[in-house]
């Protein structure tokens, strides 16, 4: 397949505000495609190169992609930064202004090339990095270099996720979106959506149906839903196990032999941050397994954790070994997924916790512990521990049912989340996405920023959708943060994965990629707001909404979504009517 041929289709796609047709126009061009065209499709579709786990970056800035462009376009640096202020994408202005007529080079070169380019290193790579994209598109036609200027800087952005993959996945092969169900099991015990891609055109249904664990390849992870009080949580759940709540790095480690891989809660591959860890992990006696824990600074004088924003600091490529030393990490490890050759996922919570204290319970190294629990079967007891946790300086407990299997990628009431609240107000922080920015108004003025909109995601309609205006609340540093981060992400249009009505559209709108914790007085129903609204219900909003701080694990999928919002709101009308 021509890479023109996909470029077409990414057009149409980009001026497409129906997700159906958005669906269906991706199935036709997955369907033209080879076996290992597809798998290709799947990454570049989304803007990237591999799955989220292997990390591989362009490693170009804005500034060293306009000096491509110029050099492609003979033109000067500041020449192509004016057609870019324009034009707002450096794509569109490479589209408009290069007059090349290649159009033979294929999908599988114009990928291999970009691999090339993306793994030169060493001394002079920056140069010789720019020499290899200019190379490529001069072997492309204007529409194609557009693409590929966008995926060499990170802003692609189509408008889908990789559920609208799934969907086009199913409409490939089926001609309707009945396949779903069984795709999405198979990339959520192996999170490579390319792998799943091509499994479905080589074997067909059967070999999605037959795709197991791979140790290296994550697996999506659980997630908890939300109650507000003991009480609630007995209620649903009747007796139970609860664990503290840790507010360290969610992560997912594997074990193959000597080689131990962590991975974020976003998939991100992050092994190089733990060396400490790897190694205990490593000397384990057991030939490979995957398990998930929380990872969190302990400080060994105080025997108390540090705060997620001491944690943090801990996430960085240079000075390891200081990070090390400064910030003393421990693994609390709360589930056991695979071991040696064996899926854990269908054996129940206990089941599963006696082969993680056979693992990991005999380690004498003390940076690995088992997390404790207790069992609960009353209000009461789940009260007090809880007390005790909140006293201990933990964020509060994740409460599990005991017969329960693992199921990854799912969000239900298995796992539930119990956090210090103030009764009758928001149960619980929201982490929302950027969408866009307002211009300052006073002393925000030379800032240009003085105000942001966030929103949560829709998982049904794979869309933002608004939830607040946020206004107050940041220092002037964090304002100029603010801006900073928004501004790799502007566009110059609404992008179409975006819901908002046109009275809260922003100066500025941002792709919806910045994930943020916000803290409100409660959630209320909405006229303006178009978070959860259908035609059944009004939208939600968040009352007096303030920024807490970014999530950068997470992606913007992860963020909350409508359902979540709707069962936050109505838990809140409980606590209200008790208060």
């Amino acid at each position: 397949m021509k890479f023109s041929q996909v470029a077409q289709i990414f057009e149409k796609i980009e001026q497409e505000s129906s997700r159906t047709q958005i669906t269906q126009l991706l199935a036709d061009l997955l369907q033209q495609a080879s076996v290992n065209e597809v798998k290709i499709l799947s990454y570049l579709s989304l803007g990237s190169l591999f799955p989220p786990y292997k990390s591989l970056q362009f490693n170009i800035a804005k500034k060293g992609m306009i000096e491509i462009i110029a050099v492609l376009l003979n033109k000067s640096s500041q020449q192509v930064q004016e057609q870019f202020k324009v034009a707002g994408d450096l794509g569109s202005v490479v589209h408009n202004e290069w007059h090349s007529v290649a159009t033979e080079t294929t999908i599988e070169k114009v990928y291999e090339t970009l691999i090339v380019c993306a793994q030169i290193a060493g001394t002079g790579s920056t140069e010789k990095k720019q020499q290899c994209i200019i190379d490529l598109l001069h072997q492309v036609d204007p529409l194609s270099a557009k693409y590929i200027v966008r995926i060499v800087n990170g802003t692609l952005r189509l408008g889908f996720s990789d559920m609208t993959v799934l969907d086009a996945l199913s409409w490939m092969e089926q001609g309707d979106k009945s396949l779903r169900k069984d795709l999405e099991h198979a990339y959520n015990i192996c999170a490579d959506l390319g792998l799943v891609a091509y499994t479905l055109k080589q074997y067909g249904l059967d070999g999605i149906r037959n795709m197991k664990i791979q140790v290296g390849i994550p697996v999506r992870l659980a997630a908890a839903e939300r109650l507000s009080s003991a009480q609630a949580v007995i209620d649903k759940l009747g007796a139970s196990i609860a664990q503290p709540k840790l507010d360290g790095f969610r992560v997912q480690v594997h074990k193959l032999k000597n080689k131990v891989h962590f991975f974020s809660r976003n998939l991100l591959d992050m092994s190089e941050m733990f060396p400490d860890l790897k190694q205990a992990i490593a000397s384990l006696p057991v030939d490979n397994f995957i398990c998930e824990g929380e990872a969190i600074v302990f400080d060994e004088d105080t025997e108390t954790f540090l705060p997620f924003q001491e944690t943090v600091k801990r996430k960085r490529k240079h000075g390891i070994d200081k990070a090390v030393a400064d910030f003393p990490l421990r693994l609390y490890v709360f589930d056991m997924l695979y071991v040696n050759d064996v899926s854990l996922l269908n054996k129940t919570h206990k089941q599963r916790r006696a082969m993680l204290q056979e693992i990991i319970g005999n380690s004498s190294d003390e940076v690995l512990q088992v997390i404790e629990e207790k069992k609960v079967t009353t209000a009461e007891e789940l009260q007090d521990y809880f007390l005790l946790n909140i006293q201990g300086g933990l964020e509060g407990l994740v409460i599990k049912r005991e017969d329960a299997i693992y199921q990854p990628g799912k969000r239900n009431f298995n796992w539930i989340k119990l956090k210090r609240h103030a009764r009758g107000q928001l149960v619980d922080t929201i982490d929302c996405v950027i969408l866009g920015y307002y211009y300052g108004k006073g002393k925000r003025t030379k800032f240009g920023i003085g105000a942001f909109l966030v929103g949560i995601y829709n998982a049904t309609k794979d869309i933002f959708q608004s939830v607040a205006k946020i206004g107050t609340g940041m220092t002037d540093e964090e304002w100029q943060d603010l801006k900073q981060r928004c501004e790799k992400f502007e566009q110059k249009e609404k992008p179409h994965n975006i819901e908002v009505v046109k009275d809260l559209y922003p100066d500025v709108w941002v792709t919806p990629e910045i994930v943020c914790t916000v803290q409100s007085d409660e959630i209320t129903l909405s006229p303006v707001h178009s978070a959860g609204k259908t035609n059944l219900q009004p939208g939600l909003a968040l009352r007096f909404p303030r920024f807490i701080m970014y999530r950068d694990d997470k992606d913007a999928v992860d963020a909350t979504t409508d359902k979540e919002l709707y069962a936050l709101y109505n838990q809140q009308k409980i606590d209200n009517t008790k208060a």
